[in-house]
């Protein structure tokens, strides 16, 4: 029988995209169809860099491709860099399976579904790029969340607070604006693949709430005070709004969670 951990570091090498997606679909069909086992004596490697091409080209936030709404290529430039979040989404997901071991089955079970579901965003966006004429590497990116998944790797909390319930909960806030300036720019096949993303990335929250909490309640610390000290320590601020209250309420953060992030300043709550 394959082993989970052995073949989620396999899928995370993997450079060609189509070729990640490929083996990421099969192992989560592979993991639902009872073929692999989840026992492991080895210690994990630090991944340091996923398997990737040498495009798209990689620079700094503030000097990626231009992105909006007024032109065909901003649009797609857009899209393109939802691509690429999905794409390290993937990638962070066989992190999160390969790194952390000795949890329960349904820690591995919340992050398998969340890898086949990103590996099915990257190609629904990189398939819209394709139909509008462009495609995944025509445009620079920048890799900001892989670099936070680097900063989490010795703890499980960590990665769970920062990497998924600050980067990720991000698009619970600005995805579904985003698919409305789709909506009302006549493209509602983008709209569409917007708002799937924008529904599963509620589960994906949730997992990271869930497990998040798992790990506070085993070394005995408060969640809400916990996530707030580690939003100091990797962010040195509190991310500013707006959020989406409801999404966040329904991915498990607390009124106190909220009340807190809208004070802006980490509040006392």
């Amino acid at each position: 029988m394959n082993n989970l951990f052995t073949a989620a570091k396999r899928c995370f090498l993997i450079a060609d995209p189509d070729e990640k997606l490929d083996a990421s679909l099969a192992l989560v069909s592979d993991w639902r169809a009872g073929r692999l086992c989840w026992d492991s004596d080895d210690e994990p490697e630090q991944l340091l860099v996923p398997g990737r091409l040498e495009r798209p080209l990689l620079v700094p936030p503030q000097q990626v491709s231009k992105r909006g709404f007024g032109s065909l290529t901003r649009r797609a430039a857009l899209i393109h860099a939802l691509a690429h979040i999905e794409l390290t989404a993937v990638n962070l997901a066989w992190d999160t399976i390969y790194r952390f071991r000795g949890l329960p089955r349904a820690y591995y079970e919340d992050w398998l579904q969340c890898a086949g579901e990103e590996s099915e965003h990257f190609l629904a966006l990189r398939g819209r790029l394709r139909d509008m004429g462009f495609d995944y590497g025509d445009f620079s990116a920048h890799d900001e969340l892989w670099g936070s998944a680097v900063e989490t790797a010795h703890e499980l909390m960590d990665r769970m607070g920062i990497v998924h319930r600050v980067f990720e909960a991000r698009a619970l806030d600005v995805v579904p604006k985003t698919l409305e300036k789709f909506q009302e720019l006549g493209d509602s096949a983008t709209a569409a693949i917007l708002t799937r993303i924008a529904n599963d990335e509620i589960g994906h929250v949730s997992a990271a709430t869930r497990w998040f909490r798992f790990r506070c309640e085993q070394q005995g610390l408060d969640p809400d005070a916990t996530f707030f000290i580690l939003l100091q320590r990797y962010l040195g601020h509190i991310p500013r709004g707006p959020f989406n209250h409801e999404a966040r309420r329904q991915c498990g953060f607390s009124e106190n969670e909220l009340a807190r992030l809208e004070a802006g300043d980490g509040g006392r709550g």
